[in-house]
């Protein structure tokens, strides 16, 4: 055990009260938060942690401490209660750890498919009002019927005018049969006329 004493002087010695807590008030501080805001964010478990270390230099140290007559520090003791502190708490700040894990990734996917989503909006927003997108097949739909009866009723003129050439055509050839015909009976005419000779009075 080490000791630490203060010198004897002549006049009464000066008392500095420290402005930070004890390490026992520390203790109990940490003891009762610890046990209302178990599974708390593991910031607070850090703080807590950093506190009591703090607690425990302070009473390591002279300067930042009351300078009593007689301050005495089992350090085997100190480590005792560090370990103790750390093998109490740690468990929990270790669960508090993965926790914080698991939900900035659960975090992190679900950023993601928002941001898949703001997209998809986005680019549903960029697309034409499907009104206008309606009302112009509508009156592309009125053109093509207008051009399909247009087309019926060309249809119709060029098989009328098909028939009415095939017709005249007929017609042409039947004249020209007939005109051959009455050209052969004529020339069989004329031969029959010369082939006759003349009779003597």
């Amino acid at each position: 055990m080490t000791c630490a004493r203060t010198q004897q002087q002549t006049k009464p010695p000066k008392r500095y009260i420290s402005h930070k807590p004890s390490l026992s008030s520390v203790l109990r501080s940490t003891k009762l938060n610890s046990s209302q805001s178990r599974g708390s964010e593991s910031t607070e478990h850090l703080k807590v942690q950093t506190d009591v270390q703090s607690a425990l230099q302070e009473s390591l140290d002279p300067e930042m401490s009351e300078p009593l007559d007689n301050v005495c520090v089992d350090k085997e003791a100190v480590d005792k209660l560090t370990e103790g502190f750390l093998s109490h708490y740690l468990p929990d700040l270790q669960n508090s750890k993965r926790a914080l894990q698991e939900l900035t990734q659960n975090q992190l996917i679900l950023l993601d498919t928002l941001d898949q989503e703001v997209t998809k909006f986005r680019e549903c927003n960029a697309l034409p009002d499907l009104n206008s997108l309606f009302t112009e097949a509508k009156v592309y739909h009125n053109k093509l019927v207008n051009i399909r009866k247009e087309m019926i009723v060309l249809h119709d003129r060029t098989t009328k005018l098909k028939k009415r050439a095939l017709k005249l055509q007929q017609q042409k050839q039947k004249e020209a049969l007939e005109k051959e015909q009455q050209r052969e009976k004529e020339l069989e005419r004329e031969r029959q006329l010369v082939a006759k000779p003349a009779k003597r009075t």
